[in-house]
């Protein structure tokens, strides 16, 4: 630990260097991220002489450890899936399974433009227009019949 470091931050040192060494790290990498973690917590509170701009303005260390430690081993809910393919508007997604929804938000990020992969009844995947993309290219309404002007 730096010199003047408080009782508390040396605790804090300590704990997470335990935790580090229980994930299976190595003793030197576990004292390096220890004294990370608590330097910048110590430069967010105001207690070191010197900090960089990221341990002062990014979050805290605790808070973005936090947010990693919900996550689990098998990625986003089934909900979070439902969500984000209801709000990319993919079609027939209130059957599918997890497995499903994954898939399909997969394609839809690997397709470029207005084109989303259609599987046919087993035949091979094409191309297809997204149903904005064949609005914009069909005519509507009596202007069209009248033909150009």
């Amino acid at each position: 630990m730096p010199r003047g470091s408080s009782p508390k931050r040396e605790r804090q040192y300590e704990h997470i260097k335990e935790s580090v060494l229980r994930r299976g790290e190595k003793e030197s990498r576990a004292e390096e991220i220890a004294a990370r973690t608590v330097n910048k917590e110590r430069a967010r509170a105001g207690e070191s002489k010197t900090a960089s701009r990221t341990s002062l303005q990014d979050i805290s260390s605790s808070r973005r450890g936090g947010l990693r430690s919900h996550t689990g081993a098998g990625g986003r809910t089934k909900e979070q899936l439902y969500a984000e393919a209801k709000r990319r508007n993919i079609k027939g997604r209130s059957t599918m399974s997890k497995a499903q929804l994954e898939k399909a938000l997969g394609s839809a990020n690997a397709v470029p433009g207005d084109l989303q992969i259609k599987r046919l009844s087993g035949r091979r995947a094409r191309p297809r227009p997204t149903t904005r993309a064949r609005r914009r290219c069909r005519p509507r309404g009596p202007s069209a019949l009248a033909g150009p002007r």
